[in-house]
């Protein structure tokens, strides 16, 4: 199989190394900055992204003309942050091969006037609606898939033959592929929570205690189940990987940057600050306040999100969200 991956970030690289490693494809790394490239072909490690892991000697690497370069291609996966989703759709919307991405947010509200904020389903179906599409996300930091730890992914289309691809193409001895139809719910808890991963290390950053984290990452999955419902997804997709096991990882894990977003914060950071001593995209900070804008536009309630917006926006502090959220009106728990 010849795959490419378009976009050398920490996780394009990280799976590209995986599916080289396995020896079994013909695998691409593609990036814009032809810099980027050749340090990566002349030292084979990803130094600004994914430092001190060296990348298998099968991976090839390109840039320049990404049509040039995806053509001939059995399958093309985008490995780019939401903001930069629309317009490599829009470049790839005439492809006859199947493409997939790695991106886990919402569109900022501003990009698309018709509706508060898109995922990326929703962006393809506008800018390229003739394309097979679907979506690998899971629980995965891109430095453990990129040394081989095992790992457990889900590949999400309408088309069986997208998801037939992905196994094929990443399926192998320390990353394991699940398949699903439900694109929609698989979207949705790569996308919300990341913005719960925030509130998570906030959480953390004030020493609120284990029984705060695991009343916030419950509580929090009813939040993304309660949205995901609305939008059409499965609720049983948010027990799976793609929900419950990508925000226990991110909301937990000290190589999430969303979580460490929240932490700085709780330290007395604003945003900037926060976000400059991150260095990398934190899709949460990006895609929060379009989530409750989604959220508001169906009539769902999602407490938790709304407090992360306030967080971010300075219109709270932490001590006064952790009282907001606690003095909320007793309630069913399965609502």
């Amino acid at each position: 199989m010849k795959l490419i991956v378009v976009g050398a970030g920490a996780w394009g690289t990280a799976l590209a190394a995986n599916a080289a490693a396995q020896g079994r494809h013909s695998v691409t790394l593609w990036a814009r900055d032809a810099r980027h490239v050749q340090a990566l072909q002349s030292h084979r490690i990803n130094e600004r992204y994914l430092s001190g892991v060296d990348l298998p000697e099968g991976l090839a690497f390109a840039s320049g003309d990404l049509l040039a370069a995806v053509a001939g291609q059995d399958l093309i996966v985008l490995a780019a942050p939401v903001a930069a989703v629309r317009q490599l759709l829009l470049a790839l919307r005439d492809q006859p091969a199947p493409v997939a991405w790695l991106s886990k947010g919402f569109e900022r509200s501003d990009a698309s006037p018709a509706l508060p904020g898109l995922m990326v389903h929703e962006i393809q179906a506008q800018v390229a609606p003739l394309l097979r599409c679907g979506v690998l996300s899971g629980p995965s930091f891109a430095r453990e898939v990129a040394v081989g730890m095992p790992t457990a992914l889900v590949a999400a289309s309408e088309h069986e033959a997208v998801r037939q691809s992905l196994v094929q193409a990443f399926h192998g001895p320390t990353l394991r592929v699940y398949a699903s139809d439900d694109l929609v719910g698989v979207e949705v808890g790569g996308a919300v929570k990341n913005v719960l991963a925030i509130a998570s290390g906030f959480c953390d950053g004030l020493s609120l205690g284990l029984n705060a984290r695991a009343a916030l990452i419950t509580r929090g999955l009813a939040e993304i189940t309660r949205l995901g419902v609305a939008l059409g997804a499965r609720a049983d997709t948010f027990t799976g990987l793609s929900g419950l096991g990508d925000l226990v990882l991110t909301a937990t894990g000290d190589l999430s940057r969303n979580r460490k977003v929240g932490l700085l914060l709780a330290q007395g950071m604003n945003l900037q600050q926060a976000l400059g001593a991150l260095g990398h995209v934190a899709e949460g900070v990006y895609c929060a306040r379009t989530v409750v804008e989604r959220g508001r536009a169906l009539g769902v309630e999602l407490p938790i999100s709304q407090a992360v917006v306030a967080l971010l926006d300075g219109r709270l502090k932490p001590d006064q969200a952790v009282s907001m959220l606690m003095g909320r009106e007793p309630a069913p728990e399965l609502r």
